[in-house]
């Protein structure tokens, strides 16, 4: 938590291609694996780890991408709040939600 009480989640900005591609997830989450079955959750630090900041300022961030890559309880339940992730598109491994977004920006 940060010094409001706000959330901290890694954060990570990337510019590939054309497309920007903005990755959260919960601070607590980073390196770790969740498997489920067939399904492999791996909270990579390579992808994720950027910058730590507030949930409030990630979601601030989210908005700009037109790839989004969140994950944790945190992250998601903000993304659905700001209206950027749809509740339907949400999918749980091991329990970890994860949730994917494309914008097609004309």
């Amino acid at each position: 938590m940060g010094s409001s009480g706000e959330p901290m989640v890694y954060m990570k900005v990337m510019e590939v291609h054309g497309e920007k591609i903005v990755a959260i997830c919960d601070e607590e989450l980073l390196g770790k694996k969740f498997v489920e079955g067939e399904l492999v959750l791996h909270i990579n630090e390579e992808f994720y780890r950027g910058q730590l900041v507030p949930l409030s300022y990630a979601m601030q961030r989210a908005w700009e991408a037109t790839i989004l890559n969140l994950v944790g309880e945190n992250t998601v339940n903000a993304a659905i709040k700001e209206g950027l992730i749809h509740p339907d598109a949400v999918i749980r491994i091991a329990g970890v939600p994860h949730a994917q977004a494309v914008r097609m920006l004309y």
